[in-house]
């Protein structure tokens, strides 16, 4: 360490003495335990001695100069400079003269990288071959995006993939030791070369395989630490190391460590998939947005939160539009927005956001987090929120129809099934009971709602005496779902219930059923897709 220095907290460049916006920040050199002959030519300054038994080898910031990779920032003679400072500049002369790396007169070399995370699952499956050819392959963790999911490059194959774990999930981001997981996971292999084997790709375009960091199979690592489960109702013939997982999580079992602090020996524990059974719940609801898929969003009637929020809303006195300028929100804020249907305003988490500003009627992809609409509004229908209204969760919670699968707005008779749900469950003066039948905490993405637990739930309007579940199969616009997680007494006796009304939609010949029986697919994992600006 050689000196301290005031820098500005705005984009890290040298404050000047008693600048108010700026922090104290220290500087030094690094230098390299060992180096290569090629690093040692390029960089010619004495180290420093030291006190263990290796040597340092050549200064890192000379290094990087005399690649041409970095220039000399010019002190005035009255500032405080490193030891090496004239070492530093002879690099960068010999650089120069070198015409190395931003001093060559030559573009720089382009590597076009395919980034799959923003692509479509189609293009992700198409890839897929490619990166199963070789079975191990090496790649460089971009970044954490949860416990068990990263983003990965692939210098091999030139692309960016989304991976994940094959058989173990982490806690969602709105669970108990979520994030200890995603903070091992950074401190372990953030920025690290690894190793991966692909497996296949879901229907997001995810692809699940194994991956190791210096021959330590991770997943090993956070199932030993009890910050993970093994899933592995598929089977786990297909998954490297399957049993030192199995001898992982079964260890933090013992231990009871983390997740598996309550943990009882002999106590029945689902490891077949995300979802969480417990005892069942019952919630008066108010629906606030339908989505495809057979998924819509809820308010509890009895939520003691719901007035409160909508006091400090209805006594907000809104000024006229903000100057360009003063107000810029970006993606993840919680803001106020004009809802385009009442022209209300409520509670909104930025979706999407231009780069900049420039006018009135630059648009916003917004969505309400009381509601669970979502639409794209005008930087005119904005305004800040204070955050004594904004830090409270959102409102809206996120519910599936339990035991039956309804079609995604992409496949025949989506569209019709998103209508019949709206007309049968779409009015804000109407109670449901909900009967939540089981929680879902895999913390599948919905598009603005972030990652989140669903309820699926069994609905019913008391006032008609209707079970919405069974009208959407004697409609022949849904069908029953049958998996192994309906594995009870009382679930099972629940799909007899409903397979009659399944019955005579297909006698009849309704909808999904006109052509005959439909053929078993695997059950959809990918979010539907959700139109702007729904009703409430």
């Amino acid at each position: 360490m050689e000196y301290s220095r005031k820098v500005s907290t705005a984009d890290g460049s040298i404050a000047a003495t008693g600048a108010g916006d700026s922090r104290l920040m220290d500087f030094g050199s690094v230098f390299l335990l060992s180096a290569t002959k090629s690093d040692a030519d390029d960089a010619s300054s004495p180290a420093p001695p030291t006190s263990g038994s290796q040597q340092a080898g050549v200064n890192v910031a000379e290094l990087v100069v005399a690649r041409g990779f970095g220039t000399v920032i010019r002190h005035r003679d009255f500032e405080e400079r490193s030891n090496y400072y004239d070492a530093l500049l002879a690099a960068e002369s010999r650089a120069i003269a070198g015409k190395k790396g931003t001093h060559s007169a030559r573009d720089p070399p382009v590597m076009h990288i395919t980034d799959l995370l923003t692509a479509s699952a189609k293009k992700a499956k198409d890839f897929l071959p490619f990166l199963q050819r070789n079975r191990r392959m090496p790649a460089v963790v971009e970044y954490v995006l949860s416990g068990h999911r990263f983003k990965l490059l692939i210098p091999k194959e030139t692309c960016s993939i989304a991976f994940s774990f094959s058989g173990v999930r982490c806690p969602g981001r709105d669970e108990p030791y979520s994030d200890e997981a995603i903070a091992l996971m950074r401190r372990k292999i953030m920025q690290r070369d690894v190793e991966i084997e692909v497996e296949t790709v879901d229907r997001t375009g995810t692809f699940l395989g194994t991956l190791w960091e210096s021959k330590t199979n991770m997943a090993v690592t956070l199932l030993e630490a009890g910050l993970a489960k093994l899933q592995t109702s598929f089977g786990n013939d297909r998954i490297p190391d399957a049993h030192l997982l199995m001898q992982a999580e079964q260890s933090a079992k013992r231990q009871k460590l983390k997740i598996w602090e309550s943990y009882i020996e002999g106590e029945e524990v689902s490891n077949g998939s995300a979802i969480e059974s417990k005892k069942k719940e019952v919630l008066k609801v108010v629906v606030t947005e339908v989505l495809g898929g057979g998924k819509f969003y809820v308010q509890a009637v009895v939520d003691q939160k719901v007035a409160p929020i909508q006091q400090q809303l209805a006594s907000l006195n809104l000024q006229e539009a903000p100057v360009i300028g003063a107000f810029n929100p970006k993606k993840g804020d919680i803001v106020l927005a004009q809802f385009s249907a009442d022209n209300s305003w409520n509670r909104a988490l930025i979706v999407n956001a231009p780069r900049g500003v420039e006018s009135s009627k630059d648009k916003f992809e917004v969505f309400y987090i009381d509601y669970g609409n979502q639409e794209v509004v005008p930087y005119s229908q904005l305004r800040p929120l204070d955050s004594s209204v904004s830090s409270g969760p959102g409102l809206a919670q996120l519910c599936s129809l339990a035991y039956i699968k309804v079609p995604s707005l992409e496949e025949d008779y989506g569209q019709e099934a998103a209508e019949l749900l709206s007309e049968l469950i779409l009015n804000s003066s109407k109670e449901f009971r909900a009967v939540i039948e089981e929680r879902d905490t895999s913390g599948g993405k919905v598009k603005g709602q972030g990652t989140g637990t669903i309820f699926i739930v069994s609905l019913f309007d008391a006032e008609a005496d209707a079970n919405i579940n069974a009208a959407m199969l004697k409609e022949g616009l849904a069908r029953l779902e049958k998996r192994k997680r309906w594995d009870t007494k009382e679930r099972q006796l629940a799909l007899e219930n409903l397979e009659k009304f399944q019955e005579e939609a297909r006698l009849n010949r309704r909808r999904m059923w006109q052509y005959g029986d439909i053929q078993s697919d695997d059950e959809d994992t990918a979010p539907p897709v959700r139109k702007a600006g729904g009703r409430r």
